[in-house]
């Protein structure tokens, strides 16, 4: 009788053992997910990413690339209009590239370093990491973390992260406002660590030229395109800040363009150009600093006088004021991302 009850003690421990062996908690996946970061060499993923911060939600592929130490290529094509804009960093400096029209930026800034990115996998493990009131659970194939949001405006507070329990790789994020609103959703199709990219995969002049020649591909494909037109249509800023009022839209010319200034004062004060510029090369050097919006890039330039400039349907935007915060002029500037309107 004493042998029968000391088996069953024995086959109970392990029963209880075995059950535990499943079960992870989020400590544990959270060191793994640390020691995956320490050993990360190189990624290539890609994905859909929607944005809803307009009437009407912006739809956008995503692809990124990551060579260690900070080689970085992330490439966003807007679905509807098939425009692509590119962010690069190699040893030259960082990059914000428009291929269809020509145009480039380039300066010196240690992004992404101060600022987090959804699409990057170390922004999203940071996130983790750095979140000691981090919410966990898991279902059959993910772990799922929520955790504070850390970008560039303050409107994007909470993101949950779905991690792939077997490879650690990303799955999908959800980025929430303060009302509990999903603003920004992307799903990864596609990742791959270790990825093994050609020499000059992060070079400035290689993708210039291939994006490009995958626009004359497509053209040829898809026989004549309609001309775009250099007249700017309005479009105007979904957000204003709270006691501030538009007070002039003025016709204006921007070098060889003609484009519009829209006139913003009371509380803050501040103007928005908006250009359609010509298809011409256009090589900028800047001292500023990649502002991520959702929809694009932007950069931000100045220190009393700040403008944030950005590129987007073929239209380019200059933001310029001298008392609206920073975090001001990214919720501007994400408003303004609807279609454009005659």
């Amino acid at each position: 009788m004493r042998r029968i009850t000391w088996i069953m003690s024995i086959v109970i421990c392990l029963a209880v053992v075995l059950s535990g062996c499943g079960q992870r908690n989020a400590g544990s996946v959270v060191k793994d997910l640390n020691e995956k970061m320490t050993k990360l060499d190189s990624y290539q993923g890609s994905g859909r990413m929607v944005v809803q911060s307009g009437a009407q939600p912006q739809e956008y592929k995503v692809e990124v690339w990551y060579q260690t130490p900070n080689y970085y290529r992330i490439a966003l094509t807007n679905q509807e209009r098939d425009i692509t804009q590119i962010v690069l960093r190699n040893d030259e400096g960082v990059y914000v590239l428009t291929p269809q029209l020509n145009k480039s930026f380039r300066f010196q800034s240690n992004w992404p370093d101060n600022q987090g990115q959804v699409y990057l996998y170390q922004s999203l493990v940071k996130s983790i990491v750095d979140d000691q009131e981090r919410q966990f659970t898991s279902d059959d194939k993910s772990y799922v973390f929520d955790v504070a949001a850390n970008y560039s405006t303050g409107t994007l507070t909470r993101q949950k992260v779905w991690i792939d329990k077997k490879s650690l790789q990303p799955q999908k994020v959800e980025v929430s406002d303060g009302n509990q609103n999903v603003v920004v959703k992307l799903e990864f199709t596609q990742f791959e660590f270790n990825k093994k990219f050609e020499k000059d995969s992060f070079d400035m002049k290689r993708n210039m030229t291939s994006e490009n020649l995958k626009s004359m591909q497509t053209l040829s494909q898809n026989g004549s395109k309609d001309v775009p037109s250099k007249e700017v249509g309005l479009v105007e800023p979904g957000y204003t800040p709270k006691g501030v009022a538009q007070k002039a839209i003025t016709p204006t010319q921007y070098g060889e363009d003609k484009g519009l200034l829209l006139s913003y004062q009371g509380k803050y004060n501040y103007n928005l150009l908006e250009t359609k510029p010509q298809e011409k090369a256009a090589s900028t050097n800047l001292q500023g600093e990649v502002i991520d919006l959702g929809f694009t890039m932007g950069v931000l330039l100045g220190d009393e006088k700040r403008t944030l400039s950005w590129m987007h349907n073929g239209v380019e935007y200059h933001l310029t004021t001298g008392d609206l915060p920073v975090n001001e002029m990214i919720n501007v500037a994400k408003s303004v991302e609807g279609p454009m309107t005659k």
